[in-house]
């Protein structure tokens, strides 16, 4: 089963500014829930690039602690990338990131399309925390880019 989980949050600052924090790699650690251990154990750039590899190690409930590869991806500056899982938790794990200037700021956009991995009890796995989990996960990434660009 396909699942999508999309989030979209209005950022007070130039469409620059939003660029300038999320080409940086090293800023997904500040907008990660602590609880999750998250560590990027490869070396990463200021600013990622077309085919950059970065890895990481995460705890997911229900999962135990993962490591996971992802490649940066389609990037067109100062409006959108994709992270796909090479290696890692899910099946499947498209990651797409948009930003659009509009009047009030800058509205950013994440379009996760996912699959469990172990067939049926993936799919369990889902129902009963990875779902919410993921949601607690953007929910505080919401939450932390309004701190950092308040509108």
């Amino acid at each position: 089963m396909i699942y999508t989980l999309q989030k979209e949050t209005l950022l007070g600052c130039s469409l620059e500014k939003s660029w300038e924090f999320l080409r940086n790699p090293a800023n997904l650690n500040r907008i990660t829930p602590p609880d999750l251990d998250f560590q990027i154990i490869s070396e990463v750039p200021g600013e990622m690039f077309n085919g950059l590899l970065i890895e990481y190690a995460i705890r997911i409930p229900g999962l135990g602690r993962q490591r996971w590869l992802t490649e940066i991806k389609h990037i067109q500056p100062y409006h959108s990338f994709v992270d796909e899982q090479r290696y890692g938790p899910f099946a499947l794990w498209y990651h797409f990131h948009e930003i659009t200037e509009t009047d009030e700021g800058v509205q950013s956009r994440d379009k996760v399309t996912y699959i469990m991995p172990l067939g049926q009890l993936g799919r369990i796995l889902h129902y009963l925390s990875i779902h919410r989990t993921l949601k607690r996960i953007f929910t505080y990434r919401e939450e932390q880019l309004k701190k950092l660009f308040p509108v």
